[in-house]
C-alpha cells in the first residue's frame, strides 16, 4: 500500500538516506511518496537529489518532493519521521560546551532541562492535530524520552519514538565471541536508561560467560582495543562497573550517561572510558565526530551533483537496521514484526505511571503497536536510575509549561558540577541568552515565555 512518508529535519542526511533506501527496498510500500523538510535549503536540495537517484538507481516505484515549510509538507501524510533538532546540531552544541566550559562546567554537563528541542516536537504535533490527525508521528530527534511522553500527554496524535541503542546486545555478543543471530534478549527502561534483563545464546544463560570474560579478559581487551583506536563504550570499564553496582548490563547509550562520576573532568572519563581521548562524548571526541560529519556531509554535497558517482554505490543496496520503515510497512501492510519502541507504558513496564514514556519490546502489525509486558526492573535500579530520571523529565516539562525559570535554575543547582548558587545563576542567563543556529519551532523571546515567580 502507498502511503505519504514526511521527513521534518531531512537536512540529517545520512538518516534521511537510510529512510529512502528501507523504502526502496520495501515492496510492500511501492508507490509511495517521501516528502523531505528542512529549513537549511542547501541540506534539503542534497538529500532530495540523492534520494531521486537512489531510487532510480534501484529502480524503485517512490515519488519525492521537498519543502522548508513543515505544514506544507504535513498535508496528506500518513507518517511523519522527526528527526529535527535544534540544540543538538553540531554548531550549537560546539558553542554551548566552549560557554559551559567558561563558567566550569565540562562538557556542558549543567544540568540545565532542555526546551528547544522539546518545544520543537510539541509543535509539530500540534500542526499535525490540525493537517494530519490520523497520521503517526515516528519520534528520530532526542529527547525521545521526554518528548514522546510530552507529545501524547498534550495531544490526540499517535506517537512512537525510535531509538537504535538497544542493539548495544550485539556489541556485547560479538565481544564474548557468541553469535549476534542466535541471541535471544530483552532490555526494558526509559530511553537512554535500559537494561538486559534477559540475555540468552542458543537458549542458554549467556550472563555466566559475561562473568568470566569480565574475571579474565576484560583488562586486556580494554588494553588492546585502546591501542587500536578507542574501547567501544558498550563494553568500556564504565558499562561493566554499572554491570558490577547494578546485576544487570547497561545497553547502548545507557553506559555513556551512567552516574555524574563518570564525567567529572578529562581525566575520569579516560579512566572510564579509555584513552586517549576519554570517547566521543568529550570536548576532543565530540569535535572528532563533527569533523567526521562534516566531512561526510562534503561527500554526499559532492554526490548529489556530479552525475558519475552513483547513489547507490555509496549507500548499498542492503536495507538498514533502523526500525522505521519495518514498523510502517508492519502498520500499513500487516507483515508483523517485533520492535524496540518508545511509548506511554500503560502497565507494559510495572512501577512505572501509566502517562510516561518507556522503552519495550512491542508487536507491531495492523492493529497497532501494542507493547508486551515485562517482568519488573529490580527495584536498585529503579531507585537509582529510573526512578530520578522519571522526576528529571517531569521537570523538564514542568519548567516548559509553566514557563517558571526557576526550575530551570534548580536543574542547574543540581548538577554536580555547580559549585555555587551564584555560579547556577550566571550560567542560567548565559544559555538563556545564548540563541540557537537554526530557530526552527524556536520560542521566539525565550524570556518571555520564562519568568520567575510572582513572589521571586
Amino acid at each position: 500500500m502507498s502511503v505519504k512518508v514526511t521527513v521534518i529535519g531531512a537536512g540529517s542526511v545520512v538518516f534521511s538516506l537510510g529512510i529512502v533506501k528501507d523504502l526502496c527496498l520495501t515492496e510492500g510500500l511501492k508507490g509511495s511518496k517521501v516528502c523531505f523538510m528542512d529549513i537549511n535549503e542547501e541540506r534539503l536540495d542534497v538529500v532530495y537529489r540523492l534520494g531521486v537517484r537512489y531510487a532510480e538507481d534501484l529502480g524503485a516505484d517512490l515519488t519525492f518532493e521537498k519543502t522548508l515549510d513543515r505544514e506544507e509538507s504535513l498535508q496528506d501524510a500518513d507518517f511523519v519521521i522527526n528527526t529535527a533538532t535544534i540544540t543538538h546540531n553540531e554548531y550549537f552544541m560546539k558553542r554551548r560546551r566552549e560557554l559551559t566550559a567558561k563558567h566550569g562546567y565540562f562538557y556542558g554537563r549543567t544540568g540545565m532541562p532542555e526546551y528547544h528541542n522539546l518545544q520543537l516536537m510539541l509543535d509539530v504535533v500540534k500542526d499535525m492535530e490540525r493537517i494530519c490527525p490520523d497520521a503517526w508521528v515516528l519520534q528520530a530527534g532526542n529527547p525521545v524520552f521526554s518528548g514522546t511522553t510530552l507529545m501524547t500527554r498534550e495531544t490526540g496524535i499517535k506517537v512512537c519514538g525510535l531509538c537504535h541503542g538497544h542493539y548495544g546486545y550485539r556489541g556485547i555478543a560479538s565481544t564474548l565471541g557468541l553469535d549476534p543471530g542466535k541471541i535471544t534478549w530483552q532490555a526494558p527502561g526509559l530511553n537512554h536508561n535500559i537494561w538486559l534483563t534477559h540475555f540468552y545464546h542458543d537458549g542458554e544463560d549467556a550472563y555466566p560467560i559475561l562473568d568470566e570474560w569480565v574475571k579474565n579478559e576484560s583488562q586486556q581487551y580494554w588494553k588492546e582495543t585502546e591501542e587500536k583506536g578507542g574501547i567501544p563504550t558498550q563494553m568500556s570499564p564504565s558499562a561493566i562497573n554499572q554491570y558490577k553496582m547494578y546485576g544487570l548490563m547497561p545497553v547502548g547509550d545507557t553506559p555513556r550517561r551512567g552516574g555524574w562520576w563518570y564525567h567529572t573532568d578529562l581525566d575520569t572519563r579516560i579512566k572510564w572510558y579509555g584513552g586517549p581521548g576519554g570517547g566521543g562524548d568529550t570536548p576532543e571526541g565530540r569535535d572528532r565526530i563533527l569533523k567526521g560529519k562534516e566531512k561526510k556531509y562534503q561527500q554526499m554535497k559532492e554526490a548529489a551533483y556530479d552525475e558519475k558517482i552513483r547513489p547507490v554505490d555509496m549507500f548499498g543496496d542492503k536495507k538498514t537496521s533502523e526500525q522505521h520503515i519495518p514498523i510502517i510497512d508492519g502498520l500499513v501492510n500487516d507483515n508483523e514484526g517485533k520492535f524496540q519502541v518508545n511509548i506511554p507504558n500503560n502497565g507494559a513496564l510495572p512501577g512505572i505511571p501509566n502517562d510516561v514514556a518507556v522503552e519495550v519490546p512491542a508487536v507491531v502489525n495492523i492493529k497497532g503497536i501494542q507493547p508486551i509486558r515485562v517482568e519488573p526492573l529490580p527495584r536498585k535500579i529503579l531507585l537509582e536510575c529510573i526512578y530520578p530520571d522519571w522526576l528529571r523529565m517531569e521537570r523538564t516539562l514542568e519548567a516548559l509549561l509553566t514557563g517558571d525559570k526557576s526550575m530551570l535554575l534548580y536543574g542547574i543547582l543540581d548538577s554536580h558540577q555547580t559549585k555555587s548558587y551564584e555560579q547556577a545563576e550566571e550560567m542560567l542567563e548565559a544559555l538563556m541568552n545564548m540563541e540557537p543556529n537554526e530557530p526552527m519551532a524556536y520560542i521566539e523571546d525565550i524570556n518571555e515565555h520564562y519568568s520567575w515567580p510572582k513572589n521571586w
